[in-house]
């Protein structure tokens, strides 16, 4: 199965790695980083580099599409070229995929209109904007295409895709093998829960 994530200057790095970690062991997956034309692209922290090792006329037609978050993708929802490439790639795929911010370049080609979706939660009104049915949950599914709130529930998202494309069994046994048993220290993940002032602080830095 052909996977391909999409990858540009300033990601979020999480958004991307953390579904290839699960989707690289589904058996007979094949994923593929791409990107406008291929090379490293650096992520929001600028301390880390992904390597696209293909350019999107490379890979027209992945059976998966994943589009991850970070503010670099805001020059993609007015890239005519990228969006095609999107619209066309979601036109063959058998799963189209995204996470945090990433649904808003499907939202830009076009892709949820009218669709149940969801993105990182300082986003949700602009998802609106872009004409998707915003559903505040980790994984929004509609069809062929599947959402994740912000960036660590991208690993969420993509073990859901796992036992869509391989069995629960599968995606069970990478789950274990990833050891992705989350506890965390504090109980501050989403606004319902977080204080006021944290929520405030989050905004001001999401811009």
């Amino acid at each position: 199965m052909r996977i391909a994530i999409l990858i540009f200057d300033e990601l979020t790095a999480l958004d991307a790695v953390g579904p290839y970690e699960v989707l690289s062991r589904i058996p007979g997956a094949e994923v593929r980083f791409v990107a406008k034309e291929a090379g490293t692209k650096r992520t929001d922290t600028g301390a880390l580099g992904l390597q696209a090792d293909a350019s999107l006329s490379e890979l027209p037609d992945p059976e998966v599409l994943l589009v991850p978050g970070g503010k670099g993708n805001r020059p993609l929802m007015e890239d005519a070229e990228a969006l095609d490439w999107v619209r066309e790639a979601h036109e063959r795929s058998t799963w189209t995929t995204s996470v945090c911010t990433g649904s808003l370049v499907l939202g830009a080609a076009g892709i949820l209109d009218g669709k149940r979706a969801t993105t990182h939660w300082a986003y949700l009104d602009r998802l609106s904007e872009l004409g998707a049915e915003v559903v505040i949950e980790r994984v929004v599914e509609d069809g062929k295409i599947m959402t994740a709130a912000g960036v660590s529930s991208g690993i969420d998202m993509a073990l859901t895709l796992a036992a869509n494309i391989g069995g629960e069994t599968v995606a069970q046994a990478i789950q274990l093998g990833i050891e992705y048993d989350p506890d965390p220290p504090f109980d501050t993940g989403s606004p319902a829960k977080a204080p006021q002032e944290l929520v405030d602080l989050i905004r001001a830095s999401e811009g």
